[in-house]
């Protein structure tokens, strides 16, 4: 059709013998916000590697872009016709300003000797007069936010002549207001017949801005539909094959155990006055925007933030905490918010991140490791925690995204932690494992471990927990218990 900017049929993939996409059909139109959604593990990163000509696909595929049929298909030709990727992390020069940023690949493009400075400024503010933002072209780009950030990115690819932008996870880190912008500044880009591939594990998302949305799963399409015609549950059921029912979780701790009281910490711009209690077995939710201070008073809490003045106590005795190290003896365990950067060892094995904080406990008596004993932990840690693997001696970063997070988890978990910091623990992760994951935070939570879950989703936060704290700038400015009714009432 005259419509379709991108044509793709029978694309296949194999790595090593091994199909990562099977047969998958996949149109654009110009003009459209399309979706693309399935589990991880399930071809997206793979058929996004392929529009943009970084990966080849196999023989017998088809790919046509405007109109064209291509024999052999690779950056180059992405270029030419204008596909573009912004990934979740934008890849923007932090040491540059806003204007060089934009005007980056325009200035490539041309092949320019010198450098003129008028004319990037002249670049930069016509490319964010066109999405209708304004940021000072001299800013450096390492001091604004993510979302700013994010928009910096859309600039610069579309001072070229950008006719596809592929965004991937690009709401992954952003605040609902953020959010709000970026798709403003999309809708525009499509009434100028721009066409966007949209893929997110946030289905609402995907539902409130694509205009179609096709389904992987396991490697193959599912199917394309209109967007108007899905709801929440049924893109869940296309993608996971499964049904997954809301449910909440609910507190009976009856006697009301204190794990972690929290008195008056504060700490030079970080947060203030913050108070709270933490009890057995209690899932406690802390929501806020970024830069809150929630992840400030977790890291508190782990000893990397020591406060300036206040009092923590744990099992009501006054405790300091001066490193991670007096934390976890303790008996408290934190998931970071960037499992990749924080949570894991990617050049490492996936038992080898599992054990890694009981390493003295696996010792023999010659101080070597007794292998019987560490293989019997990770395979107790595989198995409860459902981690998919073919061999715990591969490394974790062949795993994925749900299956890294379990093992973030089971690093923990070895050490039988009394409380249990987790800041957003499901991000970036599909929503059946994001179920799985909370099926198994309630689990713990009623085997009396105290939870602390840090949450950019209010629906997360809702479903899991009997109490939340919310934070704004440095303060907790609401303190309530989850009724029933809890969503009519807040909304």
């Amino acid at each position: 059709m005259k419509n379709d900017f991108l044509v793709m049929r029978n694309v296949s993939k194999s790595f090593y013998g091994v199909k990562a996409l099977k047969n998958v059909d996949l149109t654009i139109r110009r003009g459209e916000i399309h979706g693309l959604v399935g589990e991880n593990g399930s071809g997206k990163s793979t058929l996004v590697k392929i529009i943009s000509g970084i990966l080849q696909a196999d023989e017998n595929s088809v790919i046509e872009v405007d109109g064209f049929r291509y024999q052999k298909y690779n950056t180059n030709n992405t270029i030419q016709k204008g596909i573009q990727v912004i990934y979740q992390d934008p890849s923007i020069f932090p040491n540059l300003t806003v204007a060089e940023n934009i005007a980056f690949n325009k200035i490539i493009e041309k092949g320019t000797k010198f450098i003129n400075w008028k004319e990037i400024t002249r670049i930069a503010k016509k490319a964010m007069d066109r999405i209708k933002i304004e940021l000072y072209p001299d800013t450096l780009v390492g001091d604004l936010s993510l979302a700013n950030q994010m928009l910096i990115a859309i600039c610069r690819v579309i001072t070229t002549n950008s006719k596809l932008i592929i965004m991937d996870e690009p709401t992954s880190a952003l605040t609902s207001n953020e959010v709000d912008l970026l798709f403003r500044v999309i809708r525009i880009l499509i009434a100028e017949g721009l066409s966007i591939l949209f893929i997110s594990h946030k289905i609402n998302e995907v539902l409130e801005i694509t205009d179609r949305v096709t389904v992987l799963r396991d490697g193959e399409k599912v199917g394309t539909y209109e967007t108007k015609d899905l709801n929440y549950n049924e893109i869940t059921y296309l993608m996971s094959n499964k049904k997954i029912t809301e449910s909440r979780y609910i507190f009976n701790n009856e006697d009301k155990e204190v794990l972690i009281e929290v008195k008056n910490i504060s700490k030079k711009d970080n947060y203030k006055d913050i108070c709270f209690k933490l009890y057995k077995g209690e899932i406690l939710g802390i929501s806020g925007l970024l830069g809150s201070g929630r992840t400030e008073v977790a890291l508190t809490l782990f000893g990397m933030n020591i406060p300036d003045k206040g009092e923590i106590l744990i099992d009501n005795k006054p405790v300091i905490i001066k490193s991670p190290i007096e934390a976890i003896k303790l008996g408290i365990g934190y998931v970071p918010e960037d499992r990749i950067l924080q949570g894991l060892i990617m050049e490492e094995s996936i038992g080898n991140n599992m054990v890694i904080t009981i390493l003295n406990s696996l010792l023999n008596r010659l101080k070597l490791i007794n292998n019987r004993k560490k293989e019997n932990t990770i395979n107790y840690w595989t198995d409860k925690l459902k981690i998919k693997c073919t061999s715990s001696d591969d490394l974790v970063k062949t795993l994925s995204g749900g299956n890294q997070q379990r093992v973030v988890l089971a690093k923990w978990l070895v050490k039988e932690p009394k409380i249990f910091i987790l800041d957003c623990p499901t991000a970036g992760i599909d929503v059946a494992a994001k179920d799985e994951i909370h099926k198994i935070i309630r689990k713990l939570a009623n085997q009396g471990i105290g939870i602390i879950l840090i949450s950019d989703e209010e629906e997360e936060l809702l479903n899991n927990c009997n109490r939340i704290l919310t934070m704004h700038k440095g303060r907790i400015v609401k303190d309530f218990i989850v009724k029933d009714d809890i969503k009519k009432r807040i909304n």
